[in-house]
């Protein structure tokens, strides 16, 4: 549980950074193909940040907590083209300003991706195989009761 809540508050300190103090370094991370307004970006992912943090941070109970996961593990695949923009286009941001930095950066993408997923349980619960532990915990509650 200590992933899931390192994972939400960290994407809600990085949502509120799009909306203030970091709008500028995230603009840069929108790369010039996207076909939207890059203001627009950063602002709509910024929000999107808070609420998969605050989500994140809220929520406890499966399949709910694994669904929350998978999504915030789709938006760390979404948001991904941008970090490799950022590198194969030589764009500063974040103090990333060699190619050395924003390639060790493109290599934490799928950690936060294996974060999302394994801190709420996503795999086992999503996949089916965690169905059994409902069931065999009533079984085991039933034995103890001397059911």
């Amino acid at each position: 549980m200590a992933g899931q809540v390192a994972l939400g508050a960290g994407l809600a300190f990085a949502g509120v950074g799009h909306l203030t103090f970091g709008r500028e370094e995230f603009r840069a991370q929108v790369p010039p193909w996207v076909p939207l307004d890059t203001e627009f970006v950063v602002l709509a992912s910024g929000v999107a940040e808070i609420a998969l943090g605050g989500a994140l941070l809220g929520t406890w109970r499966q399949p709910r907590r694994a669904k929350l996961g998978a999504v915030a593990a789709v938006f760390f695949v979404a948001v991904f083209p941008g970090n490799v923009a950022q590198f194969t286009e030589g764009r500063d941001a974040f103090g990333l300003d060699t190619d050395t930095k924003r390639l060790v950066r493109l290599l934490f993408q799928p950690l936060l991706v294996a974060l999302a997923v394994g801190a709420t349980d996503a795999r086992r619960v999503l996949t089916g195989t965690g169905r059994a532990l409902p069931s065999a915990a009533r079984r085991v509650r039933r034995r103890l009761r001397g059911g």
